[in-house]
């Protein structure tokens, strides 16, 4: 059995530091917006259901419905970068939702790349179920469980 040294690390962190922080979590898209809820004492995200958006424009009712239920200390949200890490028009539309919600909820926000997260998402759905596991807001929302896993990784690395 392999050790995830950085998964120890972590573990070491939030032990000594008392970290409980509820953390939202969200995969920006111009038609969906992934959503996951993470824990940051355990390291883990649960995928939520996916707020539909119109040209990345989500219903701020159930964005708010979301916080409310939720009450997190802090919101992530995935920054898509091109490849060479370079941004593209997406990438702006991410910011200006992360400003957003900065506004809106007064909670701290931070923005963690997410390059090729869905296509890691597209893999684990996969593998739990096969075809039918690859719906898109399915997808989405695994998309923003690996954004808050990334996060994780970046804070206690």
């Amino acid at each position: 059995m392999a050790i995830n040294v950085s998964r120890l690390t972590y573990l070491s962190h939030t032990m000594t530091k008392s970290v409980q922080r509820t953390v939202l979590a969200f995969d920006f898209g111009t038609k969906s917006i992934g959503v996951a809820v993470g824990q940051e004492v355990t390291g883990t995200a649960s995928p939520l259901d996916a707020i539909d958006a119109v040209d990345g424009i989500p219903n701020w009712d159930i964005v708010a419905k979301v916080f409310e239920q939720w009450q997190p200390d802090l919101a992530i949200v995935g920054l898509p970068l091109n490849m060479d890490g370079s941004f593209q028009q997406v990438t702006f539309a991410a910011k200006k939702f992360a400003n957003r919600l900065n506004a809106k909820y007064r909670v701290p926000i931070e923005t963690v790349d997410e390059r090729l997260t869905t296509v890691d998402a597209k893999a684990r759905l996969f593998e739990m179920g096969g075809f039918k596991k690859l719906d898109k807001r399915k997808i989405d929302s695994a998309s923003a469980c690996l954004i808050f896993e990334s996060w994780v990784e970046q804070s206690y690395s």
